[in-house]
């Protein structure tokens, strides 16, 4: 997918936008949508940053929806590469650059641990960079012409906040709400309880009533209740049938790298899938390379058949490259 700016329905979602002096960037599966708002009286902001290797067409993006005025703060609802891949490239470009990521991330950043941000297990770029204030639970944040409150939402990822504006009663969910999609629950990936905080995390967003979700992946939208209902479907569908979220989860996982590398030797991609630490955890072989490499070409056989990816030759593509 192309980047562009988001095609608002008309009415709400349009005058809401241009109330809050913000602009949705919608960006492809590899990079987050990038929220930028206009000067306020911190200066001008964007809210997420995309995957390492857009880092020159996010810089690019940014600045044309700025108009050449100068960016002086990331905040990142969190940690996950495609999230904040492009804050080491922003931060060269305008020296001073202040970037704000969740509190519950403070002791993964400062010191940089990439065997504790997911950057290492899933084998996921993401260039370090320096962090300058936490964003903590209860906290407000100045995002444009208007003050957003902070509030922690663990569940696709433990460290991750929501960003909600009462006044126009719009939310940044980050990856906890999507409008007809769910999030893969990382934390039940490595054996740890993650369901039931996703749900939480509905809670609360159904708890704050909000009437436009601008969301890390896909359009804005305001049929929130709807969204809550199916991704509450989905959830409880993967905590009865946990095995089913772990498939969906490599298979999402390994379609992420292929849509950054596009093209990939098969026995490579294999020999890819077996190594990469999330899956032996996912899939539950780590300690098994045989079965690692067995189950790995099951998912690729899986991949081609669904038409996802491709076979050319010994090689293995994205469909429609």
């Amino acid at each position: 997918m192309s980047p562009t700016l988001a095609t608002p329905s008309p009415g709400t979602i349009a005058t809401t936008l241009q109330t809050l002096g913000a602009q949705v960037l919608l960006r492809g599966w590899l990079s987050a949508n990038n929220i930028v708002f206009a000067a306020g009286e911190d200066g001008a902001t964007v809210v997420d940053t995309g995957y390492h290797s857009q880092a020159a067409q996010t810089l690019a993006l940014v600045e044309r929806s700025l108009g050449g005025a100068p960016l002086t703060r990331v905040v990142n609802t969190h940690l996950h590469s495609d999230h904040c891949g492009g804050n080491a490239a922003l931060a060269r470009h305008w020296p001073g650059l202040e970037i704000s990521v969740p509190e519950a991330s403070r002791d993964k950043v400062q010191p940089w641990d990439e065997s504790r941000l997911s950057y290492r297990e899933t084998d996921q770029r993401c260039e370090p960079f320096a962090v300058h204030r936490f964003l903590a639970d209860g906290d407000t944040v100045p995002l444009g012409r208007q003050r957003w409150q902070v509030h922690a939402a663990p569940g696709h990822d433990p460290d991750a906040v929501l960003l909600f504006e009462p006044t126009t009663g719009t939310l940044i969910s980050g990856d906890a709400l999507w409008e007809s999609r769910l999030a893969i629950i990382f934390p039940e990936l490595n054996d740890e309880p993650g369901f039931d905080a996703a749900h939480q995390a509905l809670d609360l967003i159904e708890r704050l009533k909000p009437r436009l979700v601008l969301p890390g992946h896909g359009e804005p939208f305001t049929g929130v209740a709807a969204a809550i209902a199916e991704s509450r479907q989905r959830l409880d569908a993967f905590a009865a049938a946990p095995m089913r979220h772990r498939q969906h989860a490599t298979r999402a996982l390994t379609v992420y790298h292929m849509l950054e590398h596009r093209s990939r030797p098969r026995e490579a991609l294999i020999a890819w899938i077996a190594g990469t630490p999330i899956f032996g955890k996912a899939m539950q072989c780590a300690d098994d390379p045989p079965r690692a490499r067995a189950l790995a070409r099951e998912l690729l056989d899986r991949l081609l058949a669904d038409g996802v990816l491709v076979a050319r030759g010994d090689q293995v593509a994205i469909a429609g490259e």
